[in-house]
């Protein structure tokens, strides 16, 4: 049975949870929902359990029609979505009925849009997830025009109208960074150069890492270490001398060293990082 058709799939539509952990150890990432925070809050929007599959967008798109009635919640990045061209707004249940289009353009504000909807996406589960992973090709494929979904068992709690809105991202995201482990690697003063630059994304950016420009980072040594156990959050910093922040799909090992990491809180301010945005970071306190 077709619940929902993909009219169209957009520059990048993923089906995503809360990820896969616990199998690096097996070579699998962590996966999942790069902004945890938003997908989470859109399934409590729309009644659903926090883990519950919803649909990531990257940049622009999907739109879909749905073939029976539903309840989605728009989360994430702000987009300018409609539903059979009537306005949806972000970050509250709207109802979709059957027949209905809704249609999301380009990101504001960010670059992944969640659509949550009541029940979820049923797709099927690979290790426990049902995410899709763009380095080792687990989980469902990316979403694809004349795609069809189907839509998970109907929740028991009711959608929430009340809940209170995330608060707005800034236009230069601060992201905390927790030095190491491998900072022996570089020269005097490389995380005091990190925290005191300003940064821009690169467009070759994606779910396996954003890529960083700026000033040069500079190693002591410009070889490559043997592989080492790797986390979402860490700052890879290659030969060239520009970092790399790893997202939910980076490589499980890595011979490039790792000057800092992302705290952890920070994860999501970070997923909606988009081309040419400016980003900062600055030590714990």
């Amino acid at each position: 049975m077709t619940d929902i058709l993909v009219v169209s799939a957009g520059p990048l539509t993923t089906v995503q949870d809360l990820g896969r952990p616990g199998w690096a150890h097996i070579g699998v990432p962590p996966s999942g929902a790069v902004d945890r925070e938003a997908l989470t809050f859109g399934n409590h929007v729309v009644g659903n359990d926090p883990g519950t599959a919803g649909l990531e967008a990257t940049l622009a798109g999907p739109s879909l029609q749905f073939r029976a009635p539903a309840v989605v919640a728009l989360t994430g990045a702000e987009s300018s979505a409609t539903v059979s061209g009537r306005p949806a707004p972000a970050n509250a249940p709207v109802p979709v009925g059957a027949g209905e289009v809704l249609e999301l353009r380009g990101c504001i504000r960010g670059v992944r849009t969640y659509i949550c909807i009541r029940g979820g996406i049923e797709a099927e589960a690979t290790l426990g997830s049902r995410s899709t992973d763009l380095m080792s090709g687990l989980g469902p494929p990316p979403l694809r025009d004349g795609d069809a979904l189907r839509i998970g068992a109907e929740p028991r709690r009711r959608p929430n109208a009340e809940a209170a809105a995330p608060a707005p991202r800034p236009d230069v995201p601060v992201l905390r960074v927790l030095p190491g482990p491998r900072d022996d690697w570089f020269a005097p003063g490389a995380l005091d150069a990190l925290c005191a630059s300003s940064w821009r994304v690169d467009p070759a950016s994606n779910r396996i890492g954003v890529r960083l420009s700026g000033p040069r980072l500079e190693r002591l040594d410009r070889g490559e270490l043997l592989s080492e156990g790797l986390v979402t959050g860490a700052i890879q910093v290659p030969p060239s001398g520009q970092p790399i922040v790893l997202l939910n799909d980076h490589p499980t090992t890595g011979g490039y060293p790792v000057l800092a990491a992302v705290h952890t809180a920070d994860l999501p301010l970070t997923a909606q990082l988009g081309p040419h945005s400016a980003v900062r970071f600055a030590p714990t306190g």
